[in-house]
């Protein structure tokens, strides 16, 4: 007795073998599509620092908002899997060390500004290579370095141990 063929009359049957080096490929493209991408959607801004000039605020925007702000402008290839969540987690922690955009909220990190600018830690290598624009000259970088200073002197950054989230002040504080 045959055994009749599963497959509609017609169709070619290949070897196994066919399979089996698809399959990987199958799998791959599966589990990299499903990983997920970047939440592009910014959160709004609630408060600014009150900047010392304009100046500041331009070349903080040029060189830290994409990672420090929710005025994020994101890149088309951060619509890609795994490119997009690693830019996603990036720019989360860039925002909860300082956050431009939230200043009312502490940063972990917002007090060290001024001097990872001034000591080259920010912006990073990784950013400026691909973001050309926030690549800063020695004249823009000090200009930066003492804007910062200045504006946090003003208008301090909260930090995570200020009793009652007033900028630079702790609960023990008096105004008096």
């Amino acid at each position: 007795m045959r055994m009749q063929s599963p497959f509609p009359a017609g169709v070619v049957v290949r070897s196994h073998s066919a399979m089996r080096s698809v399959a990987p490929l199958a799998c791959t493209l599966a589990v990299v599509t499903s990983v997920g991408c970047a939440n592009t959607t910014n959160p709004p801004v609630t408060r600014e620092p009150r900047w010392d000039s304009p100046r500041t605020r331009v070349l903080a925007e040029r060189a830290c908002f994409d990672c420090h702000s929710n005025q994020t402008k994101w890149p088309w290839y951060a619509s890609a899997p795994l490119v997009g969540l690693w830019m996603g987690d990036h720019v989360d922690e860039g925002r909860e060390k300082l956050n431009f955009s939230t200043w009312s909220t502490p940063g972990k990190d917002a007090h060290e500004a001024a001097d990872v600018v001034e000591e080259g830690e920010m912006p990073l290598s990784s950013y400026t290579w691909l973001h050309g624009e926030a690549t800063l000259s020695a004249e823009e970088k000090s200009a930066l370095v003492a804007g910062l200073k200045a504006t946090f002197a003003a208008d301090p950054p909260p930090t995570k141990h200020d009793g009652d989230g007033e900028h630079g002040k702790k609960k023990d504080d008096d105004d008096d």
